[in-house]
């Protein structure tokens, strides 16, 4: 199960030798380095905390300081946990890098989506507009809500508008398509969630793996 932190780059095709195109999104994926390894007995879990990307060392307050001298590590931007498999054993400030996937694997990418602000509830839930003919006051509104006497009310959790995007988002049995180890980059089928520069996780799919 092993993770890795990364930032989106962009889309581009490549080709395949039958001539087939797929459209991929380009991930600068680390190397992160494991600045943590917590077990059940200090902890009260198993996990390994990794750091990505280096960061200056007055943008980093001084626990998160003591923090990173502690493990032997330099100063990281990022930091985010995954539980190890059974039988797996990581040391602190061992160095996980692309060369760890395969491609053809799957993938699990976790992201943040792109904010779109305040939106009307035609684009933010996709609802049908009203009559668009001359006099009618409900082109893009929301329409009944409390359903006339009965019930009376509106209902919690009514879609409705309002902030739309911004929210971790996982896209899961993503195909590796291709590693370039020198650049330490993943080339992976399709869209991931976030623009560009966006903070990535990626690890090996749970589900549909073979």
């Amino acid at each position: 199960m092993k993770t890795l932190l990364g930032k989106k780059i962009g889309m581009t095709q490549i080709f395949t030798e039958s001539g087939e195109v797929i459209p991929v999104t380009v991930i600068e994926a680390g190397p992160v380095v494991v600045t943590q390894v917590k077990t059940a007995e200090t902890d009260g879990y198993d996990g390994v905390q990794i750091g990505f990307e280096d960061q200056k060392a007055h943008r980093v307050n001084k626990p998160m300081t003591g923090h990173f001298e502690k493990a032997g590590v330099d100063l990281k931007k990022y930091l985010a946990e995954f539980r190890p498999e059974e039988g797996e054993n990581y040391e602190v400030g061992q160095v996980i890098t692309v060369a760890d996937f395969e491609e053809g694997s799957k993938l699990d990418i976790t992201g943040t989506s792109k904010g779109k602000g305040t939106q009307g509830n035609i684009k933010r839930h996709g609802h049908h507009r009203g009559p668009m003919s001359h006099g009618s006051k409900h082109k893009r509104l929301a329409g009944a809500l409390a359903g006339a006497s009965y019930p009376g009310r509106v209902f919690k959790g009514n879609k409705a508008p309002g902030r739309m995007g911004r929210e971790t988002v996982t896209v899961q049995n993503v195909v590796l398509v291709k590693v370039i180890e020198e650049k330490n980059l993943l080339l992976v089928k399709g869209a991931v969630p976030g623009g560009k520069g966006g903070l990535l996780k990626i690890r090996y799919a749970v589900k549909g793996q073979k």
